[in-house]
């Protein structure tokens, strides 16, 4: 009772709110302050079952759809006006006892899209670096892609073996660094030699409690991975850990509730999002029990539906995505 739930659905899918408000004017030049709180806005929606997605530097997302559980999982890319295109389709999607299970998450640079499969175990590697808004989808089975889900589980990290790949960044020298929330476990690809390797294991939050890795970011000196917490989910048992160039794990900063993912200020400070509160009673997640937190817990967006994934898209702005809902949101202070 504990990996299913990254991509946990609800049944109770309640109507899209979006908070309007007044929103402080930046110059540029200024210093940049942290948030205090957040005004959302709708963006996009009519999402399948989203978990990741990343920025590119033309401002388009690139979203991961799970899908409906009918092998339909797909990769789609919105411009900032809006404008939603597939861009690939047909990623293996399954329906598990709690959730849709296929697709993970994504992460662009320069023109290459990199695309965590946490089902299959694959890393797939797309150029596209010439695909346009309104192209037809490119042909998934052109799409060159790495198998590391059994070398992941070659190392007996959990009983019974378990692997999902599930989030990722870019580290020093433009290495790729893996989460993989089956086995509480970093890996590294080397951008040179495509080795993928074994390089730090996250321990357990609490006693018979794993920690279940899920999100990754490098502030430039350390990484920093924020934790979903193993069922029954019990409030305050998530942490953030920081981990060295060299792979040695601390505790960063602790006392969260089911964190999916993180992303950076301006100031280099994380921002994390809580999935939902666990209601024990009824066995299931609570709806619009998601936030977005600072480092020190404090709010900064509250009542929000299964976040999965936010990503800073300008010095005061961010998208955040709704598993549950199937949208995104524009975050803006």
């Amino acid at each position: 009772m504990k990996k299913r739930f990254l991509q946990a659905s609800s049944v109770y899918l309640l109507f899209f709110l979006g908070v309007l408000g007044c929103v402080d004017h930046y110059i540029p030049g200024d210093p940049i302050p942290e948030p205090t709180s957040l005004v959302a806005a709708p963006f996009a929606g009519g999402l399948r079952a989203p978990i990741g997605m990343d920025v590119d530097d033309k401002g388009n997302l690139w979203i991961s759809e799970a899908g409906t559980g009918k092998n339909d999982g797909a990769i789609v890319m919105i411009t900032p006006g809006g404008v939603k295109t597939t861009v690939l389709q047909g990623f293996q999607s399954a329906k598990g006892p709690e959730a849709v299970e296929g697709i993970s998450h994504v992460l662009y640079d320069n023109g290459t899209l990199y695309i965590l499969h946490g089902i299959e175990g694959r890393l797939y590697i797309a150029d596209v670096k010439n695909f346009k808004s309104g192209d037809l989808p490119m042909a998934l089975n052109l799409i060159p892609f790495e198998e590391h889900g059994t070398f992941v589980k070659s190392f007996n990290f959990t009983t019974p073996l378990n692997s999902n790949l599930y989030g990722l960044t870019l580290g020093p020298g433009g290495h790729l660094y893996v989460t993989d929330a089956g086995a509480n476990a970093i890996f590294k690809r080397d951008k040179n030699t495509k080795e993928f390797t074994f390089f730090a294991k996250i321990p357990d939050v609490a006693p018979n409690t794993d920690a279940v890795a899920t999100g990754i970011v490098f502030d430039g000196t350390k990484f920093l991975v924020s934790t979903l917490s193993g069922g029954p989910f019990f409030d305050g048992t998530a942490k953030i850990f920081e981990v060295s160039t060299t792979g040695v794990v601390g505790i960063y900063r602790e006392k969260f509730t089911t964190l999916t993912h993180l992303t950076l200020t301006s100031g280099n400070k994380p921002l994390v999002i809580s999935l939902a509160k666990f209601d024990l009673m009824k066995g299931e997640f609570t709806p619009f029990s998601g936030k977005v937190l600072n480092e020190d817990g404090a709010i900064l967006l509250d009542n929000q539906m299964m976040p999965t994934d936010i990503k800073r898209s300008g010095p005061k702005e961010f998208y955040l995505l709704s598993y549950a809902l199937g949208t995104v949101q524009k975050l803006t202070y």
